[in-house]
């Protein structure tokens, strides 16, 4: 006689769970990235950067368009383009002795474009 004690059998349902929380799991990206992923997303938590966002979403400009569009000081408008700038949202390119600013790709016309969508709804 075996004196080893048999698990018992796991229900269906509970075998469904764990495979759906092992399949979830397996998807996770790491958590550097998700950290990442959580930084970008706080630099849209400013309205001044957002309004920045979506007059590049319009048009390329200088820091003093920028600045007179949203009356907010030039000084102020580039502190924020920085921040926007370290997060590879905006990219600039110098057209004598001017800085034209854009945004950085389509991903972010799509992040600006899909939030208003998602607003407007």
């Amino acid at each position: 006689m075996s004196m080893e004690k048999e698990l018992p059998e796991k229900e269906p349902e509970e075998e469904a769970h764990t495979a759906l929380i092992s399949s979830v799991n397996a998807q996770m990206p790491d958590e550097e990235l998700l950290y990442d992923l959580a930084e970008l997303y706080k630099v849209f938590g400013d309205s001044t950067r957002i309004k920045i966002l979506y007059v590049l979403f319009e048009a390329e400009m200088c820091v003093g368009d920028i600045a007179e569009l949203l009356s907010i000081s030039p000084s102020a408008i580039s502190h924020q383009l920085r921040v926007l700038k370290a997060n590879k949202l905006v990219k600039f390119r110098r057209e004598g002795k001017t800085m034209l600013y854009s945004l950085a790709d389509d991903h972010v016309r799509t992040i600006i474009g899909t939030g208003m969508e998602h607003l407007c709804e």
